[in-house]
């Protein structure tokens, strides 16, 4: 499958090193950033202003808000695939992430392979 050159990333991260990271393997991939978050509330603001064509989503992030409520919220004025990307592989996480319908649920550390293919998973919906 070729890239598709319009698609547009969000990327919901609160670890500077991992975002960069992240960032970094979706630009390898030929896709586009559209921007970076750090907390739920900037991720739901975001996401309404960019419409993005995918997100990226940790589930612990510095405001009160996780990546999950933060979906929860996204999902009231958009269908925009997520995939979960999370250093903690707790069952009741995934539980609640069902809720909002994710493409994936990848846990940390991710390799590019996982995540390539994750959003090609995510663009086929």
């Amino acid at each position: 499958m070729q890239p598709d050159e319009s698609l547009k990333v969000l990327i919901v991260e609160d670890d500077m090193i991992i975002s960069m990271l992240l960032e970094r393997m979706i630009s390898k991939m030929g896709y586009e950033v559209v921007e970076k978050a750090t907390t739920g509330q900037k991720a739901i603001s975001l996401a309404q202003k960019h419409e993005p064509d995918i997100i990226l989503m940790d589930i612990q992030l510095k405001d009160n808000i996780d990546g999950i409520a933060a979906m929860q919220q996204i999902r009231k004025s958009s269908e925009v695939p997520v995939i979960y990307i999370t250093g903690n592989s707790c069952p009741s996480y995934k539980e609640r992430a069902q809720e909002t319908g994710y493409t994936d649920f990848l846990v940390k550390p991710i390799e590019l392979d996982d995540l390539e293919a994750s959003i090609q998973k995510a663009n086929k919906q």
